[in-house]
């Protein structure tokens, strides 16, 4: 019996995959993983969700559902791929920090993108740490519609 295939080479994960790295290349005009655009799209999602800075993106729905997160996210938000993909977006910071989180979005939305944004986040434990340089993005589908939004960010701390 052949094994299962991990959940981020499924084919709605690598259209998300896709959605992701072209969001990035589009809104800050370099590639999120360097020389990505050369590799097969299969190859692209096993880079993306094996490397060290946190990628996460959820849909565009009104409370928006996570619809990727790469291992360096499942571990910092100390859940398994099943539970983390598919929770709203929301839980991802605490009740205190939900409105500033929405702020943030919005304005990512309006604009593109926007850089540099920072926040508290929870884990599935309900241990809080900060994110900096944190960059937000929006994904868009086939016909060029929004369709949800990406995070990417490489510093953080357990407060």
């Amino acid at each position: 019996m052949a094994p299962a295939e991990p959940p981020w080479l499924s084919p709605q994960s690598l259209a998300w995959t896709a959605r992701i790295l072209e969001g990035h290349r589009r809104a800050y005009g370099v590639p999120l993983l360097a020389g990505h655009a050369e590799r097969p799209l299969r190859l692209q999602a096993q880079e993306l969700f094996a490397t060290a800075s946190v990628v996460l993106a959820h849909d565009g729905g009104v409370d928006p559902r996570l619809t990727y997160a790469n291992a360096a996210a499942l571990r910092l938000w100390q859940r398994p791929w099943g539970s983390m993909v598919g929770m709203p977006s929301r839980l991802t910071a605490e009740p205190a920090e939900r409105q500033a989180r929405a702020s943030a979005l919005i304005l990512a939305l309006r604009r593109e993108a926007i850089s540099n944004y920072g926040g508290i986040r929870i884990d599935s434990q309900g241990r809080r740490f900060r994110i900096e340089g944190a960059r937000l993005w929006t994904l868009r589908n086939e016909a060029g519609e929004a369709c949800g939004q990406a995070a990417g960010f490489e510093s953080w701390w357990w407060l």
